[in-house]
């Protein structure tokens, strides 16, 4: 599958929803939603996924479609090692994190997700990044996602994993473990370690 192809139908299906959301021309209702069940064919067909499973993703209710935000929490011990959890849905190491909630702003998200993932209570205590998960190198998905980066402040040691997640552990930079790439790469976690060592001061934004 095509990344580009890929993006390019999304983008073309939320205009198709947006138009669909602010025309009321009879004729035009009628081109905008065979332009939105175009998209969802070649959806179909590209990623061999059944349109009633691709819809409930990629649509509003409100018709207009905008970015999902994902919240990564970025902990370290005081040997200068970084907070993974390892995901049960791949069995693969992420930073604590996942979707933003209703009533919860980014900080509190973080340090959320710290408690529920692995145990350990948090303080979000700086930005460090905010990325366009499409310019990432990051594998394709429905979603059109933000992803950002919070710091934060250990205010416990204990740690367990939670109901996602089946390990977490301290990992030292030149030893970390296999990746879970839909939630973070390589040289995320590099750009991370380069702030620890005060190599990056100022926060990254796509």
């Amino acid at each position: 599958m095509s990344h580009y192809y890929f993006e390019k139908i999304k983008r073309l299906h939320a205009l198709a929803e947006i138009g669909l959301e602010y025309n009321t021309i009879p004729y035009d209702v009628e081109r905008y939603q065979e332009i939105r069940d175009i998209c969802l064919e070649m959806l179909e067909k590209i990623t061999r996924t059944p349109v009633a499973d691709i819809i409930p993703v990629i649509e509003e209710r409100n018709g207009y479609r905008t970015p999902k935000v994902d919240v990564r929490a970025v902990v370290f011990n005081d040997n200068d090692e970084i907070l993974l959890v390892q995901e049960k849905a791949d069995n693969l190491w992420a930073l604590p994190g996942g979707w933003t909630d209703i009533a919860y702003s980014p900080a509190e998200v973080a340090e959320k997700e710290c408690m529920e993932e692995a145990g350990l209570k948090v303080k979000a205590t700086r930005l460090l990044a905010i990325m366009d998960k499409q310019k990432q190198n990051m594998p394709p998905a429905f979603e059109y996602v933000y992803k950002i980066f919070l710091l934060c402040k250990k205010e416990s040691d204990t740690l367990s994993p939670g109901s996602e997640t089946c390990d977490v552990a301290w990992f030292n930079e030149n030893a970390l473990p296999a990746l879970s790439l839909p939630r973070n790469n390589e040289a995320q976690l590099k750009m991370i370690f380069e702030y620890k060592r005060g190599e990056r001061t100022d926060p990254y934004f796509d």
